[in-house]
């Protein structure tokens, strides 16, 4: 256990069986407007990589085309090694389990840019996400998982991407929401991830500030590059790195935080980031359930109110 987050655990009951359905993790999550062939092979290597970090045998189940869940043994590889490699555009969602959030679990959205009928909306992007439990956080410590984001970003060509605290829970099943909105204004720190939505509209805009924010084109070159974001962030706990391809990655802290309402932990490197990044984040996302308007602006604001 560690006091810089809450633990958290919230479970569901179905046909008399309790299943945990809301829990702490971290993210990892990079978007791009790159179509699903030219970034393939870049997705498939950082999947490698992710499991390679956690373990090849941990994650156990995918998503089928009818949205059923199948055992990852030899066929289950091969479908995602050929939905990757040889499809237009395609979707995957793998996990440790399907009927338990454990922490682990990989999502990809690849969208068939190149393909001149196909109708994209101006925000809609291509999208990667993995999640790790924070027991692998205390485990391994807050370096190592800095260095898996960086590690996964470096094979992406992303226009923004952001790892840290989340509330960790399957964004379609109806009802989570409203449970997370009993705990999100306490420990502002902890994303509500929803990648999935979000990817169909963000565009060049930031989905979130984070304990990692990964910045690319076009916004870096719109805030000044690297030297420009750090003559403009005076929090002796950032830290602003540049990476291949003119992209960058702002580390808020050696370790990510919660946070809480009382003043002194109020998450200031944060907040000042979030000033600083204002024109660019994302704040008319879609109304989550269980929210009402006022509480989705107090959310999208928590580091700028």
């Amino acid at each position: 256990m560690n006091d810089r987050y809450p633990r958290i655990r919230l479970y569901s009951e179905f046909e008399g069986e309790r299943y945990l359905t809301i829990r702490d993790s971290v993210n990892i999550t990079f978007y791009m407007r790159t179509a699903h062939r030219d970034v393939a092979r870049s997705v498939l290597n950082a999947l490698e990589t992710y499991r390679r970090a956690i373990g090849p045998r941990l994650l156990g189940w995918y998503v089928d085309y009818a949205g059923d869940w199948q055992k990852l043994d030899d066929t289950g590889w091969s479908f995602v090694h050929d939905e990757l490699l040889q499809m237009e555009g395609t979707q995957l969602k793998l996990a440790e389990r399907p009927d338990a959030r454990t922490g682990y679990e990989f999502g990809y959205q690849g969208r068939p840019f190149d393909l001149p009928d196909y109708d994209a909306s101006p925000g809609e992007l291509t999208s990667l996400s993995c999640w790790v439990p924070t027991e692998y956080l205390e485990e391994h410590g807050p370096a190592r998982v800095r260095e898996l984001a960086i590690e996964l970003g470096a094979r992406l060509p992303f226009q923004s991407g952001h790892a840290g605290l989340c509330f960790h829970f399957n964004e379609w099943l109806v009802g989570m929401t409203r449970h997370v909105r009993e705990l999100c204004f306490e420990y502002p720190g902890l994303d509500i991830s929803t990648w999935e939505s979000t990817s169909t509209k963000l565009g060049a805009r930031l989905k979130a500030v984070q304990w990692l924010t990964f910045l690319g084109p076009p916004v870096l070159q719109e805030v000044g590059g690297v030297s420009g974001l750090g003559s403009r962030l005076r929090s002796p706990e950032t830290t602003v790195q540049a990476l291949d391809g003119d992209r960058a990655v702002i580390t808020l802290g050696s370790w990510p935080e919660a946070g809480t309402t009382e003043p002194e932990r109020t998450l200031a490197p944060y907040r000042e980031l979030a000033r600083l990044l204002e024109p660019w984040l994302f704040l008319d996302r879609r109304r989550l359930r269980g929210f009402t308007p006022e509480d989705m602006r107090r959310w999208e604001r928590r580091f700028l109110d």
